[in-house]
């Protein structure tokens, strides 16, 4: 009867041991999918996300301020250089 009780009991202990590799799996799995959803989130909504964007809009504003500035100026050199042509007795 010791025999079947042995038995059973080290039935027993393989089971819990089971159990507790399933949820040390279930667990590790758990942490896994937070950093990940940590790490994602600040890839997107960090700092350096908000730095860059912050960035990127500056210069886009500095680069729409240089376009105009070029535009005025090639309208002067233009209108400059067609008096210039008008004024060449060349042609």
């Amino acid at each position: 009867m010791s025999e079947i009780l042995e038995e059973f009991e080290e039935e027993v202990n393989k089971r819990e041991s089971k159990n507790i590799f399933f949820y040390l799996k279930i667990f590790a799995l758990f942490v896994v999918v937070i950093g990940f959803g940590i790490y994602i989130g600040d890839m997107l909504f960090g700092n350096s996300s908000l730095d860059v964007l912050l960035n990127l809009q500056s210069e886009k504003e500095i680069l729409q301020k240089s376009i105009e500035a070029l535009k005025q100026e090639n309208a002067i050199l233009q209108k400059e250089y067609f008096e210039l042509k008008d004024l060449d007795p060349e042609q």
